[in-house]
C-alpha cells in the first residue's frame, strides 16, 4: 500500500534536499522527539540559526518527516512501498536510503506512542443471551411473543463493565441490517479517503 502524500507535505519535505544527510538524520530525532514530549521552539530557533533559514521552514520539515514517519508506521508498509511512496519526491537515492533506514529503526517506537496517546475506549469482552417466549397469558390464550435479552460485557482501563438489553427479534434484525449496511459502506474509497485523512 503506498502513501499518498499532499502537495503541501511534499512541499514542507522539499526543504530537505537543501540539507545534509546528517542535518536530514537529526530532523527525524526530533521527530520522534516531538511524537513523544511535544513541540519544542527553542529548537526549531536553534537549528534555523545554524542552517540560515525561517524558525518555520525547520518547523515544517520536521512536522512533515514526523507525519512521513506516523502515517507509514501506522499502515505498517512495506519497504518497497516506501521507497516508492518516497520516489514522487524527488529525493536523491542516497536520501531516499536514509528515509528507509530511518523508517525501519524507529516504525515499533512510533507505533507504540501512537497507541499510547490512543484514547482507551470500552471494547468487547463477551455478549451473553438469553431468547424468552411467552406462548400465552390469562387474556389471551394464543399468542407468541419472543424477547431477546442480551448482556454485553465491555472493558476499558483495565476494568469491566455489563450492560442489559431487551428487544424483541424484529428490532434485532433491523439492527443487524443496519450496522452491515454501515460495514459495507465502509468498504466504498469514500469513506475510505475519509478515515485515511481522520487517521
Amino acid at each position: 500500500m503506498l502513501l499518498v502524500l499532499s502537495d503541501e507535505h511534499k512541499e514542507h519535505l522539499g526543504f530537505l534536499t537543501r540539507v545534509d544527510a546528517a542535518v536530514v538524520g537529526e530532523f527525524c530525532r526530533i521527530a520522534v522527539e516531538f511524537l513523544k514530549k511535544g513541540s519544542n521552539p527553542k529548537i526549531f530557533e536553534g537549528a534555523a540559526r545554524k542552517l540560515n533559514v525561517s524558525t518555520e521552514t525547520v518547523q515544517r520539515g520536521v512536522e512533515g518527516l514526523m507525519y512521513l514517519m506516523t502515517e507509514s508506521s501506522k499502515m505498517m508498509i512495506s519497504e518497497v512501498d516506501f521507497q516508492d511512496s518516497v520516489l514522487v519526491l524527488g529525493f536523491s537515492e542516497d536520501l531516499n536510503k536514509l528515509l528507509l533506514q530511518l523508517y525501519l529503526d524507529n516504525r515499533r517506537e512510533v507505533r507504540q506512542i501512537l497507541s499510547d496517546l490512543a484514547p482507551d475506549l470500552p471494547h468487547y469482552h463477551n455478549l451473553e443471551w438469553r431468547l424468552d417466549v411467552q406462548l400465552a397469558s390469562r387474556a389471551l390464550r394464543h399468542q407468541m411473543k419472543p424477547l431477546l435479552t442480551l448482556k454485553l460485557h465491555l472493558e476499558q482501563n483495565g476494568g469491566r463493565n455489563a450492560s442489559v438489553f431487551q428487544t424483541d427479534p424484529a428490532t434485532l434484525l433491523h439492527l443487524i441490517r443496519k450496522l452491515e449496511q454501515a460495514l459495507g459502506e465502509m468498504k466504498t474509497n469514500h469513506c475510505r479517503r475519509i478515515v485515511r485523512n481522520i487517521k
